[in-house]
């Protein structure tokens, strides 16, 4: 493989998958790629070098394989939100609309202690819709969203300005125009 400089260059784009038209951002180029993942990691928590953060939320499922490895490297635990129906135990839930539908993510009603400090993970910023429905489940159980952070950032699809509307900060380490 060629000697890649930026995140971006390790990211594979699919035409026509999972539609027609559409161009999917394929990030497991980049976990494969141990130089490129260890850039994701590290560009990820940079913003946050000396912010207290008691945890780390992944949103499923891409932001788990992303969220463990930055509370890893930060020493701190790790949460995952996940879709309706796959935690055991009692949970809370929250609802959020799709371009085509609802759907449904869940945490751990017992996951995020009152206070503490979280960073949100995750892949990919497109609506936005899993990452307010996220913040949302966070905030309920009492903890203090500090930070959202994506490798990938579709600014066409709004996202980053929902969440900055909710008073979020915001990191990407790329942006692609169009869906």
């Amino acid at each position: 493989m060629a000697n890649h400089k930026t995140v971006k260059d390790y990211i594979r784009t699919i035409a026509d998958f999972p539609h027609e038209g559409i161009l999917f951002r394929d990030v497991t180029t980049l976990f494969a790629d141990p130089r490129g993942l260890r850039i994701a990691v590290d560009q990820l928590l940079h913003p946050y070098a000396g912010i207290p953060i008691d945890c780390v939320v992944g949103l499923e499922a891409r932001g788990f394989i992303l969220g463990g490895a930055v509370a890893h490297q930060l020493s701190i635990g790790f949460v995952p939100i996940r879709k309706k129906g796959k935690l055991p135990g009692p949970v809370i839930s929250e609802a959020y609309t799709l371009e085509y539908g609802e759907a449904v993510v869940e945490v751990h009603d017992d996951a995020i202690e009152p206070g503490a400090r979280v960073l949100v993970v995750d892949d990919l910023l497109a609506t936005g819709g899993t990452a307010e429905a996220g913040i949302k489940l966070i905030e309920r159980l009492g903890g203090e969203v500090i930070g959202c952070a994506f490798v990938i950032d579709l600014p066409d699809l709004g996202g980053r300005a929902k969440l900055e509307a909710m008073g979020m900060d915001v990191h990407a380490l790329c942006a692609f125009e169009g869906a």
